[in-house]
């Protein structure tokens, strides 16, 4: 198989989709974005499929101009799927936001098996994308009743670039209730919907599974050549260079808009499904203990506007003051979903970044801690790796671990990247070791705050 050179990674991310591109290297060598929102118009709120696409090919015919491009990426967030025929969508690719996917629950809980075979909490609306199936299918029987296949959200992309149908390990087995991770293979609600049946062959995430239509390339000016990899979800994608260089046993804490920890090599016997727990699946198969919490948006609720940069000082006084976020300041998951988040005590306004920083480090320590994570080292990626507040507290948080962070902003583009030529890569991601801070009373702090949940 040749070489990819030039790599452009379709990075579709619950805030903002971008188009990424890479030499074999790791180097960006082109780049483009734009915010991500559902479509309000329809049955439901929707993934905007056809803006998504309009800025695909819009980017692809700006990089292209610049760059020769060998290899299209897709790489999406997860609890998102398709339903399709020969000629297209039968029903919108629902958001998992939707809130009134709730009515379905009384049915849907007979149906879901159990959290021992699926590894899959109950997550709100439709973060399980079996609850989408199975409202669609109650709610909406004739155009569930005319799909074909069921594709996750990257191998959509994949048919819509190729036209070549596919399954893939990660998206499947992220959080959907349709796969049973131990036994690698779709799970009795995936049955019961006759979803089985509709699934695509699987392939490996790194399969250059087809070449663009030629419609695409002479409407794009890509090379005729140009091939498209099967996809990964994107959380999966951001741990992938780290699976190449780490045999121990190790934590990635993987920010944006959600905090995902994936524990590496770490026991699923911890895992609960009442805390947001749950075991992904990574590109090599294997199943993976994780938890989450809405991490970036939470952050954004308690910051608000500020942009001061929290030094120790500001979080010493945060902690004299008995100034306190308590859980959660999202509905969508996390250890706390129950309760609604409130500030304890009078917050200055430009002390809310340092605030949210603090609390997102407590989240993180609370989850290390009930997952029983107390060794190997812990790597921080994506937009917290540069929160040296929220990094140096939980450093001093955990002081038995070494904990790294990266300076890659684009970091899950860059590990789907790694896929165009897996695994003899030249892509490597440089990590430094956190120096944990100093602040005074931070560990009665922090069991004050566990308290007080």
């Amino acid at each position: 198989m040749t070489r990819a050179s030039t790599i452009a990674v379709l990075d579709i991310g619950k805030t903002n989709v971008k188009l990424v591109v890479f030499n074999q290297t790791g180097q960006v060598l082109w780049q483009a974005s734009q915010p991500n929102a559902p479509a309000l118009d329809g049955p439901y709120p929707h993934a905007d499929v056809e803006k998504i696409w309009h800025f695909l090919l819009s980017a692809l015919s700006e990089a292209s101009v610049l760059h020769k491009i060998d290899v299209i990426v897709p790489a999406t967030h997860g609890a998102t799927g398709a339903l399709v025929d020969q000629n297209g969508l039968v029903l919108p690719i629902m958001d998992y936001e939707y809130e009134a996917i709730g009515t379905i629950e009384p049915d849907y809980v007979r149906l879901r098996p159990p959290f021992g075979k699926t590894f899959s909490p109950s997550l709100p609306n439709g973060l399980n994308l079996g609850r989408q199936l199975a409202f669609q299918a109650a709610h909406y029987p004739e155009g569930f009743g005319r799909a074909q296949y069921l594709l996750t959200y990257p191998q959509y992309w994949l048919w819509r670039l190729t036209g070549v149908l596919a399954s893939e390990i990660t998206s499947l087995g992220c959080h959907t209730d349709l796969w049973e991770p131990e036994n690698a293979r779709p799970s009795s609600l995936a049955v019961a919907l006759g979803l089985d049946r509709q699934l695509p062959p699987l392939q490996p995430a790194w399969t250059r599974a087809g070449r663009v239509r030629p419609g695409i390339i002479a409407q794009t000016g890509l090379p005729a050549h140009v091939e498209v990899l099967c996809g990964i979800h994107d959380s999966n994608a951001a741990l992938l260079p780290y699976l190449l260089t780490r045999a121990n046993p190790f934590t990635l804490i993987s920010t944006g808009t959600w905090v995902i920890l994936m524990c590496v090599q770490h026991s699923l016997q911890h895992l609960r499904a009442q805390d947001d727990m749950l075991a992904n699946v990574d590109a090599l198969g294997r199943p993976t203990a994780c938890a989450r919490f809405m991490g970036g948006r939470e952050y954004g609720a308690l910051a608000g506007d500020c942009d001061t940069i929290a030094m120790p000082e500001h979080i010493a006084c945060l902690i004299r003051d008995d100034i306190f976020a308590l859980p959660s300041f999202s509905p969508h998951g996390g250890p706390f979903a129950h309760r609604i988040g409130q500030i304890v005590g009078r917050l200055a306004p430009d002390r809310r970044s340092g605030l949210a920083s603090l609390y997102c480090a407590l989240m993180c320590d609370i989850i290390l801690d009930r997952l029983e994570i107390r060794d190997g080292e812990i790597i921080v990626d994506g937009i917290f790796a540069g929160n040296a507040a929220f990094c140096g507290l939980l450093a001093q948080l955990r002081p038995d671990q070494e904990i790294r962070c990266t300076h890659d902003s684009a970091g899950t583009a860059r590990g789907a990247a790694l896929l165009a030529n897996w695994p003899d890569c030249d892509m490597t991601v440089e990590t430094t070791r956190v120096s944990p801070w100093t602040v005074p009373g931070l560990a009665a702090y922090r069991r004050r705050w566990a308290l007080m949940q």
